[in-house]
């Protein structure tokens, strides 16, 4: 991706320097600290989201919509867990994406047409036509303002007591009752939100107060470090805290295309106080890890490792355990993370590019056993998910499991597919009751 014109480009990074932070040293701090909890087995991560968001979806039904399904499956992990959740967004600043090649061509009235591809509204516009993929420096402004817009706005429903535990009713989405979402799963969410309210109503009625820390649960945001013009010019110093934060984001990440050890992204991001996500393909050998773990953690700090595993379900088995056993041999603090999305891409007869549902179920299953036959943690799950009713991935157990058919029906993403509501909260059941079993058996233990 190369913008044409660097003095416009100089101008747009200079405007967004001059803006205000989208997020806070404190709130950076409160994160590693809860992490630093995860890595020891404490709390479970949970971080989803859109794979590239569109700014045309700062819309006030597409963000609460997102926050509610990430809020239901909260429940349920801790439920399962027994565990607090810590409770990430992929959004508020994903608006830049990857691509493997530079241009995409495609098949218009007979001729064959190349434009330069579509690197996610930080950078240039999904319609394929001259204009729209021309990058754009100022779209660097433009995303600020629309991760601005979408931060406030989670920050006021929460501050407001939307995620208020004493009413998870108020989290159900429009459409759950029409969704497919299996009976045995809908009622036993049903249930188990029932309990919760009684035993809050129950802790109240004891100590004849309210529980008010649970009125409101807390929020991070995350979005992949891609875009370096983007993240150095809100990348500050504060006072009365050592080093450079990167004010964006809470939790930004390097990418599997971004990881090279003498990379501007490996250098950039360990000169930044967030803790740092780091994708993990299954290409990556444990001298390879240990060495990047060296360079972004050099003082093995609590909470700033986050190693996010992508291997694919026909991977898994022999590329995770070698890297979980470097990592335990060296003493390193990591809060391994499973993102079973990426690794198991399907073209469809048609051709047409989705995932697996079945493929994304089993990698997260093989993953958790894993760990736990090496002795290890599994800390969280990374996913791609909205809370719309999409079709994008083919599989699910729900009433009509999405089929090829039904792709095109509503397959809205610009880009990778992802996790509609039913099959995000089917994934989350069966998470819960791994864990709920794990629990049970280490107590017995």
């Amino acid at each position: 991706m190369v913008y044409a014109d660097r003095a416009a480009v100089d101008r747009a990074v200079a405007a967004l320097g001059a803006l205000p932070p989208l997020v806070t040293s404190f709130e950076i701090e409160k994160l590693r600290r809860l992490i630093a909890e995860a890595q020891e087995g404490k709390r479970f991560l949970l971080q989803g989201g859109d794979c590239a968001e569109q700014i045309a979806d700062c819309r006030p039904e597409a963000i609460t919509a997102k926050l509610k399904i990430l809020l239901q499956m909260s429940v349920v992990l801790i439920h399962g867990s027994k565990r607090p959740v810590i409770r990430i967004g992929r959004f508020a600043g994903q608006y830049a994406k990857p691509r493997s090649s530079s241009t995409e061509s495609r098949d218009i009235g007979g001729q064959r047409i190349s434009l330069p591809s579509y690197y996610g509204d930080l950078v240039n516009g999904a319609a394929f036509d001259d204009e729209s993929r021309r990058p754009d420096p100022w779209r660097l402004v433009e995303g600020y303002k629309h991760a601005a817009l979408t931060i406030n706005f989670v920050r006021s429903l929460l501050d407001g007591g939307f995620a208020d535990l004493h009413h998870p009713e108020y989290w159900e989405l429009g459409f759950m009752r029409h969704a497919g979402l299996p009976e045995d799963l809908r009622r036993a969410y049903h249930e188990m939100t029932e309990r919760l309210s009684d035993g809050l109503r129950f802790m109240e009625a004891i100590g004849e107060k309210s529980v008010d820390d649970l009125t409101r649960v807390e929020f991070f945001t995350s979005h992949e470090g891609l875009n370096l013009l983007y993240e150095s010019a809100q990348t500050r110093t504060v006072p009365r805290r050592q080093g450079w934060f990167n004010l964006s984001t809470h939790l930004p990440w390097i990418g599997e295309r971004t990881r090279a050890l003498d990379g501007a992204h490996v250098e950039y991001f360990r000169g930044i106080r967030n803790p740092v996500g780091i994708k993990v393909g299954p290409g990556v050998l444990p001298d390879e890890l240990l060495a990047l773990l060296d360079r972004l953690d050099p003082h093995n700090e609590p909470g700033r490792a986050v190693a996010i595993t992508r291997m694919g379900v026909a991977n898994i088995a022999g590329a995770l355990p070698p890297l979980l056993r470097a990592a335990q041999r060296a003493g390193r603090r990591v809060l391994w993370v499973c993102d079973p999305m990426h690794g198991n891409p399907v073209t469809t007869s048609t051709g047409r590019k989705t995932r697996s549902f079945d493929h994304i179920l089993r990698e997260l299953e093989d993953c958790w056993d894993i760990h736990r036959a090496e002795g290890s943690t599994l800390g969280g799950v990374h996913l791609e998910l909205t809370g719309e009713d999409v079709t994008e991935c083919i599989g699910g157990r729900g009433g009509n499991g999405v089929t090829e058919a039904d792709l095109s029906r509503n397959f809205a993403s610009p880009c990778d597919p992802r996790l509609n509501y039913e099959q995000s909260m089917e994934l989350a059941f069966v998470l819960a009751r791994r864990m709920g079993a794990a629990t049970r058996t280490d107590s017995a233990k």
